[in-house]
């Protein structure tokens, strides 16, 4: 395998939607959600109303790539190998020899083999891979404060609380009949919360259209949600920038193999035809799906055996994985993260093109939630610290680690970036270096590795 890639190479380009083409202002949208799940804890499952009330420094600790241990009611941070680097019971610190007490003197989680394979969820555990869903980790956490505080023993039971707050607000009849607190918000006033993409991004799509490439959307969001999104950010033709659009994708199910694949159905008016159909045939807009039937018209497509596809997306379980491994599809990450650790939302080289950076509208709102001094979701934590490198202190001892997500990156995505921004201004043959084990763990990220990892290779050096 070459050391570069480029998209020229690619036949089929294919994105998610949300905070992957879609741009969220993570800090609007990440109060957003922890009212709507929070609010539904309280009015529907009675809990205790100071869940509603949040101050601009709880936000901190609010940061992707946690697990919950519903065993211990613990959140924890993994190494690369699955040791504990950081926990919290509840919002509360656990000091080395807690951690100690809860997962031995070597500091294993021992379910990591289970997540590390497969990145499914299960009953003893919930892995915080996306933003959509990350708010309900500092919920969860205050949940066990708060049973902590009233004398209540800490069971897995609160989980299904959890994710019935989840459910009543994402769930594919809410959009339409308004119902939850999310949709309404986001249908009420769309321009708080979605950033629309730039010209220099919707250029970059058309031109790679017009290149030739098939185009490909698949979200797991409903088509009414996807519509709105989708107007919203890129203009009410946007299916015309799309060979193929696929709806209620439900991933990583999508990319599962034969027997548990789900058929594709044909909508009308938002709504799913009951009859799967047995094979896809031709390009248009669908709901659910298999990557098998997906494969099967790319080929006839673009009139090769194996058509090369390259896969933007955000989401470790939902994305990467399952396109890396079962999909063989090159992947592209979006990791916002790197944005929190130095490295330029746009592509800040000299360009020739007249296009210039981003718009000024999200530096704006940027700077507006500055002043009200909450930490964006993206943005490395005091708690937690980076999202790439940590240090675990054992027996007096500091020994940096790469964190469990920094190494998944590494293992499963081609290259990784901060947002499309960033590259919208390259041409398609832009050659990319990909990430390797055999070179040092700061190749594969564009335009520059995170601040953390080049400090890693600076003490290494």
């Amino acid at each position: 395998m070459s050391e570069y890639f480029s998209l020229s190479e690619c036949d089929v380009i294919g994105f998610d939607l949300d905070h992957t083409l879609c741009r969220y202002y993570l800090k609007e949208t990440s109060r957003l959600i922890y009212e709507s799940f929070a609010r539904y804890l309280v009015e529907h499952k009675g809990y205790d109303k100071d869940l509603l009330h949040l101050t601009p420094a709880t936000w901190d600790f609010c940061f992707k790539g946690l697990v919950v241990d519903l065993e211990e009611g613990n959140l924890v941070k993994l190494a690369e190998d699955g040791t504990v680097l950081r926990a919290t019971h509840g919002t509360k610190n656990l000091s080395t020899d807690d951690i100690v007490k809860h997962y031995g003197p070597k500091r294993e989680w021992k379910h990591f083999n289970s997540l590390n394979t497969s990145y499914t969820r299960s009953a003893k555990y919930y892995f915080y891979d996306n933003y959509f869903d990350l708010p309900g980790a500092l919920l969860c956490a205050r949940v066990v404060d708060m049973m902590n505080k009233q004398g209540t023993e800490i069971t897995s039971d609160f989980w299904k609380d959890i994710v019935a707050a989840i459910d009543h607000n994402y769930n594919t009849s809410a959009f339409r009949e308004d119902t939850g607190t999310y949709f309404p918000s986001v249908k009420r006033c769309p321009g708080r919360y979605l950033q629309p993409c730039s010209d220099t991004v919707k250029r970059w799509l058309r031109s790679i259209k017009n290149s030739g490439k098939i185009l490909l959307l698949i979200t797991s969001s409903h088509s009414d949600y996807c519509r709105l999104v989708c107007e919203h950010i890129l203009g009410s033709d946007f299916e015309e920038l799309f060979d193929i659009i696929i709806t209620n994708a439900l991933k990583p199910g999508f990319f599962s193999l034969v027997p548990q694949q789900r058929p594709f159905r044909t909508l009308v008016d938002d709504v799913e035809d009951s009859e799967g159909l047995p094979s896809l045939e031709k390009p248009g807009w669908y709901s659910q799906g298999n990557w098998p039937h997906l494969h099967e018209l790319l080929k006839t497509m673009t009139n090769k055996a194996e058509p090369k596809v390259v896969y933007f997306g955000d989401s470790m379980r939902s994305d990467m994985f399952p396109a890396c491994s079962f999909g063989k599809w090159e992947t592209v990450m979006i990791v916002e993260e790197m944005e929190g650790e130095g490295v330029p939302r746009a592509n800040a080289c000299p360009s020739n093109s007249s296009s210039g950076g981003p718009s000024e509208g999200p530096a704006e709102k940027k700077a507006k939630f500055e002043d009200q001094g909450m930490k964006s979701p993206s943005d490395s934590s005091k708690q937690w610290g980076s999202y790439f490198v940590d240090v675990q202190k054992t027996e007096g001892e500091e020994t940096q680690k790469l964190t469990w997500c920094c190494h998944s990156i590494h293992t499963y995505s081609t290259m990784a970036i901060p947002s499309i921004e960033a590259i919208a201004d390259l041409p398609l043959d832009f050659k990319f270096q990909r990430f390797s084990s055999e070179k040092p763990i700061t190749t594969g990220y564009y335009p520059r590795p995170p601040d953390s990892l080049l400090k890693r290779e600076e003490n290494l050096s």
